[in-house]
């Protein structure tokens, strides 16, 4: 059941292979414990009292609660497969409750730090240097993921109409506006890119490593984490960090917040308003300064 669960989740469902690892893992690990602990040979054979035991076990083995709720997510995903393919009849998940969790808010670079961060003069005038800055401002300036970046083609970015077509979670696709400021950085890359290379025409992908291939995420990870180490206060250092300062940074100018849900891509509008709270702080900090009673 369990390869047929990962084949329907890689070709119907087309989950990246991050969320199947996953997945897989979660669900191997629960069969292991219910082999051991109740001599069960099949996923199928679990009941609510097997899979509250994992539970607790997990819990006691000092798991955190985001780790624990997201084990119990994919037996979730898993069960109700196997009852909307009438392959068991009772979900045991019915009665199963995520544990609660503190809420931790989104870091963010603050607004000065990020001037610092982008300062041109920090990035050498090379192929690499003009790629690692046109990285950083792509992140910032778009609000896209570390996969949507990497994924990026050179197609994707249309100049003449100032946007950029970005492919995101399950296949979605939107379109973010490009300033006139990124868009002079995507120009000076463009030409350093075609005195490095040649055969640009076999190369589809935008962003590209000092060989003509595709840019892989611990180069961009790496990338991030060197220029926002200089200056950036924030505890975590990654690109998507530069995607919680995108949003934050338009909430705090006043921006509409359905338009930063569709420029985010976001399903839904709860998934945004994680963001709202750094605008409350500024708020609260203008009433603070300029209400007379304060």
């Amino acid at each position: 059941m369990l390869f047929r669960f990962i084949r329907y989740l890689t070709y119907e469902k087309r989950a990246s292979r991050h969320t199947i690892l996953a997945y897989q893992q979660d669900l191997e690990s629960f069969q292991t414990f219910c082999e051991k602990s109740f001599e069960l040979t099949a996923l199928e054979q679990a009941s609510h009292a097997e899979i509250r035991a994992w539970i607790i076990q997990l819990v006691e083995e000092k798991n955190s609660a985001s780790t624990v709720n997201r084990k119990i997510s994919s037996l979730r995903a898993f069960y109700k497969f196997l009852v909307k393919n009438e392959l068991i009849e009772l979900d045991p998940m019915v009665k199963i409750r995520l544990l609660k969790t503190p809420k931790r808010l989104p870091e963010f670079v603050q607004e000065q730090e990020m001037d610092h961060v982008l300062e041109e003069s920090l990035f050498p005038q090379t192929f690499e240097g003009q790629r690692d800055l046109l990285i950083l401002k792509m992140l910032y300036y778009t609000g896209m993921r570390l996969s949507e970046l990497v994924g990026l083609k050179t197609s994707d970015i249309d100049l003449y109409k100032s946007e950029v077509k970005v492919l995101g979670k399950r296949n979605k696709q939107r379109i973010i506006p490009i300033l006139t400021d990124l868009k002079n950085n995507i120009q000076v890359y463009q030409k350093e890119k075609e005195k490095s290379f040649s055969n640009l025409d076999e190369i589809p992908y935008f962003f590209v490593t000092n060989k003509g291939e595709q840019v892989y995420p611990m180069l961009v990870y790496r990338t991030v984490k060197m220029y926002l180490d200089l200056y950036a206060q924030t505890h975590k250092r990654s690109p998507h960090v530069l995607r919680h300062t995108f949003a934050t940074h338009l909430l705090n100018k006043g921006a509409d917040l359905n338009a930063v849900k569709d420029l985010l891509g976001h399903a839904n509008l709860a998934a945004t308003q994680v963001y709202t709270h750094n605008t409350l702080d500024k708020l609260k900090a203008v009433f603070d300064q300029a209400h007379p009673k304060a």
